[in-house]
Formats: C-alpha cells, structure tokens, sequence
C-alpha cells in the first residue's frame, strides 16, 4: 500500500471528491406497507445529532452579554481531520481542542457564529466542560453520567446537558 502525504489543497479535494451525491429535491418514497398478517414494526429510533449544554460560568461576548446556554451536534470524520492541517494546531498541538469545539458548537446563546476566537475568549473551567461534553456525545452517544454520592454512596445518573450543579 502506497502512502501519500495529503496537503490543505489535496485534502480539500479528497473530501469533495468522497462527498456523498446529493439526492434530487422530490420528497423520499415513503417505506413500504407491511405485508398483511405481519406483526407491525416498532418505529425505529431517530438518531439525535444535536445535544443542549448549559456552560459552568458562561462566555461574555464583546457587548459583555453573558452567554450559558448552547448546543452542539456530532462530530464528523472531516471535523475530526480539519484541524489536522490547520497551521495553528501545527505551531501549537494544544490549540486542537478550540479548533474542534469551534466547529461542532453550533449555537451559545444568540451567537450563532461560534469560531475559534469565541472558543478563545471561553474561561477555562467552560472549555474544559465543553471537551468532555464533546468527548461524552461523541464516543459514549449520550449525555449522561454515572455518580456516586459522597456522603450516602448511592449511585445515580445525572444529566450533563442541562441544569445547574445541585438542583434536581
């Protein structure tokens, strides 16, 4: 097996190229009817690709509007590979993270344009949060933790998407 050494152009090209068609604009065909006597399908589960978080401290935009509420969708293999071969990740491995959130973090707040200076501009404790946000939607599929109580040790879920720390 040949290996090639992929450029930012090259890359590009790849990903157009390896793009799934696009379907024409007529309405998809509707699945077909079961056959009669055949016991009814369950209807299955639509994949959520898009999951609400609630930031620890909040990102204050430059008006000095504070910003909690946001959300972020699934990650992509091209999301994954783009910061790749971008020069800041190149000069600073470190910068991954703020590439990577700043692509998947569709919405915080009203800010809808949500880039790598946003993401700069985060405290860290809300940076930290939003990684293990990414890393919980992302290989574990939901937004859920296990805990166990410190005082009780009673094991119990909660729910890293929304809600502030100690309500219920």
């Amino acid at each position: 097996m040949r290996r090639r050494t992929v450029t930012a152009g090259s890359l590009e090209e790849i990903l157009r190229a390896t793009e799934p068609a696009t379907a024409p604009a007529s309405a998809p065909a509707p699945p077909p009817a079961p056959p009669a006597g055949a016991p009814a399908r369950r209807e299955e589960r639509a994949l959520r690709t898009e999951f609400e978080f609630e930031l620890p401290r909040g990102y204050v935009d430059e008006a000095g509007t504070l910003h909690r509420h946001g959300s972020m969708r699934l990650a992509t293999a091209r999301d994954e590979l783009r910061p790749q071969i971008d020069l800041r990740v190149k000069e600073n491995p470190a910068y991954l993270s703020v590439v990577l959130l700043s692509q998947v973090i569709t919405r915080l707040g009203t800010v809808t344009d949500v880039h790598a200076g946003v993401v700069e501009r985060m405290y860290a404790t809300d940076v930290a949060f939003l990684q293990d946000f990414y890393r919980r939607v992302n290989s574990e599929g939901h937004t859920r933790a296990a805990v166990t109580c410190p005082h009780c040790e009673g094991a119990f879920e909660v729910d890293l998407s929304g809600g502030r720390l100690g309500e219920s």
